[in-house]
């Protein structure tokens, strides 16, 4: 069974059913198993715990 951790700042709950939908779908047609084994995890990070290049993604 695939765990597949996905870490991004917030969406809106839209996108993240496509983005399950479509993760899950490669890992079938990659794997050649079942859409039920595949399990994802999105974990969210906010704006204010998150920075690139020295910088916080709230301050961009």
């Amino acid at each position: 069974m695939p765990i597949v951790t996905i870490q991004q700042g917030p969406r809106d709950v839209e996108a993240k059913r496509v983005l399950v939908e479509k993760v899950t779908d490669a890992f079938v047609d990659a794997y050649e198993i079942p859409a039920e084994a595949v399990h994802v995890w999105i974990h969210e990070v906010p704006a204010e715990s998150w920075g690139t290049a020295g910088k916080l993604t709230a301050d961009k």
